[in-house]
């Protein structure tokens, strides 16, 4: 049995795919399966893949679900503690792996997941994003179902339990992290198992992701609600925030522009996402949406391991 099974969400990943992979064969846990699910790729994605030894798993794209194309590539999964990534991330560290699987040393923990950073050429609103949801604490016994998949990983076992719901447009993490809260499993956040997460969307990109996520959760949380007056206060008060954070990195009039359309496209594709729903709870509105206080972000933890050193 390998020490854990790595599962690779992939469509036209070729650009990225190949840093994660060289990131993984870079790891201080060794005899790792990789399982890559490819959605219909017309790009070297599945090559790269197979050519590192990956088992390569295809799903055709008018089935894709991301909940569907996880539970496939968990069902080939040889190990109990099973990693997901997304191909367009690469591990910062060479423990990365090490310290997302620490917290399973506790028989109740079924899902850990790790820290997320943008890379510098990332929009600088996208960077404000990871820092607010991913801190530079680590939490071993999180209350709140909070989650991401990029950078995850399951416990096989319960997983067999309750698969990932197919049905959901996205935030399949986020039921299935509280699904196990509901049946006493517990969730960790590692902040030593850091991700650099590309992204480089587009306005219209940044606009269906929020749409599509916010839609996933009105029908986690059926009573939730974002009016126009939230969208109104929310926009304002990201941009705010991001323009605050930009003007002390001496970045502000490089990013102006963006910050303004990206917090738009955020917070407009939520509105429409949540039209219609009932007021939500505001603990979860504060971790997804309210940004950080003028010094609320922590200086990251120093670290013993010097980060990976990708090839160009």
């Amino acid at each position: 049995m390998p020490s854990c099974s790595v599962v690779i969400r992939a469509y036209n990943e070729a650009a990225h795919i190949g840093r994660l992979l060289e990131g993984l064969f870079r790891q201080t846990l060794h005899d790792v399966q990789i399982v890559l699910v490819d959605s219909g790729s017309t790009d070297s994605t599945v090559d790269l893949a197979a050519a590192a030894g990956a088992h390569v798993l295809h799903i055709p794209p008018l089935e894709f679900t991301f909940g569907r194309s996880l539970n496939l590539g968990l069902a080939a999964a040889a190990s109990d503690l099973v990693v997901i990534a997304s191909a367009h991330v690469r591990p910062v560290y060479p423990d990365w792996l090490e310290h997302l699987l620490k917290p399973f040393s506790d028989p109740q923990v079924a899902l850990t997941y790790g820290k997320q950073r943008a890379p510098a050429s990332a929009h600088f609103s996208e960077q404000q994003v990871y820092y607010r949801w991913y801190p530079e604490r680590s939490e071993p016994c999180q209350t709140h179902p909070f989650c991401n998949n990029a950078n995850a990983a399951v416990r096989l076992s319960a997983w067999k339990a309750h698969p990932y719901d197919e049905t959901l447009t996205g935030l399949e993490d986020l039921a299935w992290a509280k699904w196990a809260l509901g049946e006493g499993y517990g969730v960790a956040y590692k902040a030593e198992a850091e991700v650099i997460h590309s992204h480089h969307e587009t306005r219209r990109g940044v606009y269906n992701r929020y749409l599509r996520e916010a839609m996933a959760f009105k029908r986690i949380y059926p009573e939730a609600h974002f009016s126009i007056y939230d969208f109104a206060r929310m926009t304002s008060a990201n941009i705010a925030s991001d323009s605050w954070h930009a003007s002390k990195q001496a970045l502000l009039w490089k990013n102006l522009i963006s910050i303004f359309w990206y917090r738009t496209a955020q917070f407009w594709g939520t509105y429409q996402g949540y039209r219609r729903s009932l007021e939500w709870n505001w603990s979860l509105r504060q971790t997804f949406y309210y940004p950080h206080g003028a010094a609320a972000l922590d200086k990251p933890v120093p670290r013993q391991v010097g980060p990976i050193q990708y090839k160009e």
